[in-house]
């Protein structure tokens, strides 16, 4: 609204002042980030539970999980507002589905860890290429409508899935083991930090970055609790380190308050 349009107060008032409407994404912040790790964590306890452990396999995994991912994703969508229960039971369900059919390419179609990564690298870049072509940004701070709102879960899922293949990858096949892929991501992760704090580089992309390297961060930390000690692992089991994150991403929804983010119009 252009001030030459409008007289008095009110209108220089309403042209001074940025309007904000709430979205249904949570606020970016450290506590984000925290429940971001544990949940892509729980992800890949998670999905190997109900694969592995229960013998299931990882079509079956996948196809359940992909149930759960569509309820949850069709559930965000019909909200009318941020519910943290209701959008972090999504993001659980991106990073279960995202384990099992990032297993199930790598393994089961027998195309390998780069082969799985390379596809999967191929759908993120183009998820988020049709994203930006049909509405002009990729930013979560734009996520005001439904088609938004769907371009950002079938990216997330994307994301969470190649992030998955990319932990294999690092800890199995480049030999860096499961502690030697953590550190690895956890540096990544402070570059990004360091980017942001020093560096006048793009807030969206940083933040996909993030997004990005938090799920191979997960992916080798929870394949490091629940491996056998032959491999490198703890020996934990998959339920009960998949409940204790679970109860830990509980207890930071219920003592934690988290705010929509706001949307500048």
């Amino acid at each position: 609204m252009n001030i030459s349009h409008n007289t008095g107060k009110k209108g220089i008032r309403m042209n001074n002042t940025t309007e904000h409407t709430l979205s249904k994404v949570p606020e970016v912040t450290v506590i984000f980030w925290i429940m971001k790790i544990a949940a892509t964590t729980l992800g890949e306890t998670g999905g190997d539970a109900v694969s592995m452990s229960m013998n299931l396999g990882y079509l079956v995994g996948t196809a359940i999980f992909s149930a759960i991912f569509l309820v949850a994703v069709a559930a965000q969508i019909k909200a009318k507002g941020f519910h943290p229960f209701l959008y972090w039971s999504t993001i659980i369900a991106t990073t279960t589905v995202g384990t099992t059919l990032a297993d199930y390419a790598d393994r089961s179609l027998g195309i390998g860890y780069a082969g799985g990564f390379s596809l999967l690298f191929i759908l993120l870049m183009a998820s988020l290429a049709t994203w930006y072509r049909s509405l002009g940004t990729v930013s979560v701070d734009s996520i005001s409508s439904p088609r938004a709102e769907m371009f950002y879960w079938v990216t997330i899922m994307f994301s969470q899935t190649l992030g998955t293949a990319l932990g294999d990858w690092t800890a199995d096949t480049a030999g860096l083991g499961y502690e030697g892929g953590a550190m690895v991501f956890s540096a990544l992760l402070a570059l990004i930090v360091a980017a942001y704090y020093w560096t006048n580089i793009s807030r969206t992309l940083l933040f996909w970055a993030a997004f990005i390297i938090t799920r191979p961060l997960g992916a080798v930390v929870g394949d490091f609790l629940d491996k056998p000690l032959s491999a490198g692992g703890l020996a934990l089991s998959r339920y009960s380190a998949s409940a204790v994150l679970l109860a830990s991403i509980l207890s930071c929804i219920l003592i934690f308050r988290q705010r929509a983010a706001k949307q500048c119009h």
